[in-house]
């Protein structure tokens, strides 16, 4: 998009993105997910994630985020364990190595600088 927008964040629609098999811990957690903008040189991205029970871990990129729905537990290696529901504001930096445990389906959106 080229120009301002607003979005009602729980009735967008999302495309499935799977998951590399090799993130699952357990369960059979879906990602699905929408880029809803991104800067002409790719370096910074917003958009909406969701993700179904189970626990995966990732690598992180440096990303502020916001849950909409839903509620996890983000063990960060060697960092700190953040617990996230409604309402709940996060920071990842580049590089954090994760477990997330997602306990509701969770909804977020957020904001990736690369």
């Amino acid at each position: 998009m080229t120009h301002s927008f607003a979005l009602h964040v729980p009735d967008a629609a999302l495309e499935p993105d799977p998951l590399d098999p090799a993130q699952i811990v357990s369960g059979s957690p879906e990602v699905t997910g929408t880029v809803v903008w991104e800067s002409d040189d790719g370096r910074q991205i917003r958009g909406i994630w969701q993700i179904t029970p189970g626990v995966v871990t990732d690598t992180e990129a440096d990303e502020l985020f916001v849950v909409i729905s839903g509620s996890a537990t983000i063990e960060v290696e060697g960092g700190p364990t953040l617990t996230v529901g409604p309402r709940d504001m996060a920071v990842l930096r580049e590089g954090d190595r994760t477990t997330w445990t997602v306990h509701e389906t969770l909804r977020k959106v957020y904001a990736i600088n690369r």
